[in-house]
Order: C-alpha cells, then sequence, then structure tokens
C-alpha cells in the first residue's frame, strides 16, 4: 500500500534547530522523528512511500535513501532547483500541490493512500482508520483527536455533523467560539479521485485550500475521531514537552535508547563519568563519548547528546542539549536548550551565545578555547544565568 509524508516545509517554529536539521530529523532521542513514522507506516502495510522534499532536502534523502533498511521503499519529490551558486533552492508547492506534482509526473496514488505530516510522534491504529474509511464511502477522512475546551485555541478545529461529515472548520479559535473539541492532527486518509480537486503547477495547502473546496463541493468528506498518542514538534515548547515526555515514560511507543546504568539514568557507550562525583538525579539520557567532569550536576528530566562536555560545577536541570556541546565551568542551564550557538528557553526564544560573547561558556566541544579567566567566566554565567 502506498503513502505519502510530507516534508518540504521549512519548520520555522522549531528555530533555531531547523537552521540545519529539516524536521522530519529532528531527533527523539537520537531517532529522527521520520524514522518512527515509516515503522509506523510499514507495520499497517504501507510499504511504498513518497516523500516531497524542499529545504534541507539533502539530508532527508541522504539520511532515508531509498527505505531498505527500514524496510519499505522509498522515493523523493523535489520541490526547488538548483541556484547559479549550484545549491538547492527551495520552493515548496503546499502540502496539496506536493501531492499534485507527483501524480502529475506518473500516477502514483492509484488507490486509497495515507498522508502523514513528518513533524509528528503518533501511535494510530491505521489499518482500523482505512477500514472504516473504506466502510463511509469517503473520499477524504481527516484522523481527528479530541482536546479540552481550554485547549482549542491552539488548534484547527473541525467541525461535523451527527454523521461525522465535515461542515466546517476553525483555525486557533477561541475558547467561547469553537464549535468543537475534535482537532486536525495532520493524518488523511484519500482516494485518488481527491487530487482531481487539485490545480497543476501552483501552491496549494491542504488545509487551506483543498479541504474548504471539499466542503464547498459537497464532496464525500469525513472526520474519524480516535483516541491515540499523538506529540505534535511544530514548535520548539512541543519539541520540549516531546523529550520529556519520553523521558517521564509517559510517551509509550518511543523507547529511551542506551543502558540503564542506574534507576531512570540511561546513557550510550563509553561515557566518561565517576558517579561518585557528580550528582545526578534522573530520568536523563546522556549520549556516548561524552564527558561528565566531577562536580557536575545532572537534574532529570534533561537529554544530553553525544559527544558533550560538561565541565566541573556545571549545572544541567530540565533542559535538552544537543551534540557537541561544551559547558564551561560554571554555568547553569535551567529549562533551556542547547542547539550549536543558540541557547533557547522552553517558550523558543534563543540566544546567540557566538554573537553575544557567551561562546566562552557554551561552544563547540571540539573547539580549541584559549587559557580560561576564571572571573570573567563567572560574570559572564551571571549574565547567562539571569532569567533561568
Amino acid at each position: 500500500m502506498k503513502a505519502m509524508i510530507l516534508a518540504a516545509g521549512k519548520g520555522t517554529r522549531v528555530r533555531p534547530i531547523t537552521y540545519t536539521i529539516p524536521k522530519p530529523l529532528i531527533p527523539i532521542l537520537q531517532k529522527p522523528v521520520m524514522e518512527f513514522l515509516l515503522e509506523l507506516l510499514r507495520q499497517h502495510g504501507f510499504d511504498q512511500i513518497m516523500v516531497n522534499v524542499s529545504h534541507l532536502a539533502e539530508e532527508i534523502e541522504s539520511y532515508f535513501r531509498d527505505g531498505q533498511r527500514f524496510g519499505v521503499q522509498i522515493a523523493y519529490s523535489c520541490e526547488g532547483y538548483i541556484g547559479e551558486d549550484g545549491k538547492l533552492v527551495g520552493e515548496a508547492l503546499g502540502s496539496a500541490g506536493g501531492i499534485k506534482r507527483i501524480q502529475d509526473f506518473h500516477p502514483f496514488f492509484d488507490d486509497t493512500f495515507v498522508v502523514l505530516c513528518g513533524d509528528a510522534l503518533i501511535d494510530l491504529d491505521l489499518t482500523a482508520a482505512v477500514k472504516w474509511h473504506k466502510e463511509k464511502g469517503s473520499i477524504a477522512t481527516i484522523i481527528t483527536k479530541s482536546v479540552s475546551k481550554e485547549e482549542v485555541s491552539s488548534y484547527g478545529v473541525v467541525v461535523t455533523d451527527d454523521d461525522d461529515r465535515i461542515k466546517s472548520f476553525q483555525e486557533k479559535p477561541s475558547v467561547e467560539e469553537a464549535l468543537s473539541t475534535k482537532i486536525n492532527t495532520g493524518i488523511y486518509i484519500f482516494e485518488p479521485e481527491v487530487i482531481d480537486y487539485i490545480p497543476s503547477n501552483q501552491k496549494y495547502d491542504i488545509g487551506g485550500d483543498l479541504f474548504p473546496k471539499l466542503v464547498e463541493k459537497n464532496a464525500p468528506f469525513y472526520a474519524l475521531n480516535m483516541d491515540f498518542e499523538w506529540v505534535d514538534i511544530g514548535k520548539v515548547p512541543d519539541y520540549w514537552h516531546a523529550i520529556r515526555g519520553v523521558l517521564k515514560r509517559e510517551i509509550k511507543n518511543v523507547a529511551i535508547p542506551g543502558i540503564e546504568v542506574k534507576p531512570g539514568i540511561f546513557t550510550g557507550i563509553n561515557v566518561a563519568v565517576n558517579w561518585d562525583k557528580v550528582e545526578v538525579s534522573g530520568p536523563i539520557y546522556i549520549g556516548g563519548m561524552t564527558k561528565i567532569e566531577d562536580g557536575a550536576k545532572i537534574i532529570g528530566p534533561s537529554m544530553i547528546g553525544p559527544n558533550c562536555w560538561i565541565c566541573s560545577g556545571a549545572t544541567v536541570e530540565n533542559s535538552v542539549i544537543f551534540e557537541y556541546s561544551r559547558l564551561g565551568p560554571g554555568v547553569r542551564l535551567v529549562d533551556k536548550l542547547v542547539f550549536g550557538r543558540y541557547c533557547v528557553d522552553k517558550t523558543g526564544a534563543a540566544i546567540d551565545v557566538q554573537a553575544a560573547a557567551l561562546d566562552w561558556l557554551i561552544t563547540d566541544a571540539r573547539q580549541i578555547l584559549p587559557q580560561e579567566n576564571s572571573q570573567s567566566l563567572k560574570a559572564i554565567a551571571d549574565l547567562l544565568n539571569q532569567g533561568s
């Protein structure tokens, strides 16, 4: 069976991570989110998967290639062109436009197919969903999920009649204005006929353009509300929530990798640490070839990526540290995400530590640093820790 993963977006709401990592490759404890989607699709018999790519397309294609090692077949539809400087210029066609481009190239979608957004962790019975879709005689089905009334303003809301037929949509309505608590999860089941509603050679969105047209044309268009695990990582706070959820074992379908060296303390291989001389409390994950100096403090839920260096006196609490990050002496990171040259709080507000002259304390672990001056380091540490 056939499926499509939408992977062409720039992921602007997950910056700075998506400056260098496309959203489908954002790691959930070292495993790209799109890999979890491939596992789900394969589990339910979807083994021919089309992926549209644009932003950092080569990164996605280089990692997943033709899908052999994931037990599926993958092909890519690249939305963009090579510029005069020899670099790929992304020119995304929108989620629906990407589907149309593939079908115009050569009819690929010849039976019921599933479309997934490439930036969510889901644990869904796709087999049951497809069965319901076919029995309903639907040409398009949105998988929805119920949330509390207080949460509706963060999502796109789907309004249906008593027969689950879709009547209208509300984009992030206020609590008072919301007509439903069913939200669009970005999981769709389509019949090939739905592609006839999408114009060729133009940018066209599934949610903003295609779905309103289906309602207008009174097409057999339904919503299936299901109770399942769905963790969106469309924004930095969402990503933060996902990492915390995995570490606290609230997200059931993602295992914590590595070896459990102490209760709630997981590590990759060859981590350099003297457990008797550091203060740790789980849940935490520490990647392989990371060094934790004596006197450091790690308080969970926290993730420290591979090849990091946490110096003596540094504190990491409720934080996410990406690979090759070096935290100097006295750094106190609370509720922070460190990615390359950026330090981000859990609301998504970022500090460019290099531009702010803070790269003495947060830097690349591979960088050779000049002799550190303890007084200047303390002053910078105090500045960094303001507001923690």
